[in-house]
């Protein structure tokens, strides 16, 4: 039996209708992504034609945040609860605490933030956001946090030491998405071609030749990270991305995924059918809010 000692989530707020795969970038690529503010929802939940575009569990609360074209969310809430103003919050990132949150995208109508978002913060759970930089010039589609940084994908890869000066890389591939941890400086980008992999924090990339073309990646530890393929198999590393094993499968398109440290690292996964969850490595999943 697998260890169910985790927050129970009302799932069935999160249908998303978003089954195009996130390696098709062209539906939501920095050049075609709307230039207006995004629509609230006048639910405040997630609606069932809600994109889906960040996960974030936190290891320490065990509340778990949803990023979405309609805002964040914290499905730990009966209902899910609606976090601050409204926007579309196409890239995310919330490390594994919850301590700090980074974000960018789109305002939405009740938002007081500019178009596009640049790189934002909240320091509060995403009750408000600071603008740290590059606002109504960046969209980061792509969007994590290490150690030494903010690494995001605007259209061009760029590295930021503190979130509010960039050097652009140099980079040959177009990151589907983009994981790191922040205590540690491996970053893996998922592309159409397979695994990139940089240990220094983004400046310097190579190809994981033997690794599988993974859709999403997360990292529960500097040295654990899951990573799971576009029909939903996931695979397993323990050694930050070099080497995988195969582990089980998610049913349903996935639109977002977090890993959590534990024994067995916990796996989290947003579906078109709800919130998913693996207590064993990732070899079994079932609905997050099942008894």
């Amino acid at each position: 039996m697998p260890d169910r000692s985790r927050p129970r989530v009302r799932a069935t707020a999160i249908l998303a209708a978003g089954t195009g795969l996130i390696l098709a970038l062209s539906a939501c690529s920095p050049s075609s992504v709307p230039a207006g503010p995004a629509p609230a929802s006048s639910t405040g939940s997630p609606m069932p034609d809600a994109h889906i575009h960040g996960l974030s569990v936190s290891s320490k609360t065990g509340q778990v945040l949803l990023a979405t074209h309609d805002g964040l969310f914290d499905m730990t809430k009966k209902p899910a609860a609606k976090i601050g103003a409204t926007n579309d919050l196409m890239g995310f990132t919330g490390g594994t605490n919850h301590g700090v949150l980074y974000a960018s995208g789109h305002p939405g109508a009740d938002s007081d933030l500019p178009n596009p978002l640049g790189l934002i913060r909240s320091t509060d759970g995403g009750k408000t956001w600071e603008q740290l930089s590059r606002q109504r010039e960046s969209d980061f589609h792509a969007l994590t946090a290490t150690k030494s940084g903010i690494i995001g994908f605007d259209g061009t890869l760029r590295t930021s030491p503190d979130g509010k000066t960039w050097s652009t890389v140099n980079a040959d591939f177009v990151p589907a998405a983009l994981a790191g941890s922040p205590t540690g400086d491996t970053v893996l980008a998922t592309t159409p071609q397979g695994i990139r992999r940089s240990t220094d924090a983004g400046q310097t990339w190579n190809t994981v030749d033997t690794g599988p073309v993974i859709q999403f990646a997360a990292f529960a530890s500097p040295a654990e990270a899951v990573g799971v393929e576009p029909d939903g198999t996931v695979h397993y590393s323990e050694d930050a991305g070099a080497t995988w094993t195969r582990k089980g499968q998610i049913q349903g398109a996935v639109q977002a995924v977090a890993a959590v440290k534990g024994e067995h690292p916990s796996i989290w996964a947003a579906t078109a059918d709800g919130l998913v969850v693996s207590t064993d490595g990732g070899a079994t999943f079932w609905p997050a809010d099942a008894p």
